[in-house]
């Protein structure tokens, strides 16, 4: 991965990182959903995948892995913690829920 972010930037030091291989500019939106879509199709990824159906996975991963909701918050670039939350697909899984630490903490597990 560190040597096609490497490519990517070729000799530059400063200014955006991907750009677009004909027109040397900056890539915007479009072309990221466009490249997002065609990635899904190679991996053979039968649902609909976009970049904020990344955004809402890498949330979600990072609260799983343990992240504070804080750190997601920071991460996510949301002003709102409430926000953060709203984007955990996994904020449902019981395995998560305050009881499961409490019981865990009182058993001295």
């Amino acid at each position: 991965m560190q040597l096609r972010l490497e490519a990517c930037r070729c000799e530059r030091t400063n200014g955006p990182l991907i750009l677009r291989p004909t027109s040397g500019k900056p890539v915007d939106r479009r072309d990221v959903y466009r490249m997002v879509l065609r990635i899904a199709k190679v991996a053979g990824i039968p649902r609909h995948v976009s970049p904020h159906s990344l955004r809402h996975a890498a949330i979600t991963n990072a609260l799983d892995a343990g992240v504070p909701l804080r750190d997601a918050q920071i991460l996510a670039r949301h002003a709102d913690p409430r926000t953060t939350e709203h984007y955990d697909r996994a904020r449902g899984n019981l395995d998560r829920h305050a009881v499961h630490f409490l019981t865990a903490y009182v058993a001295g597990v």
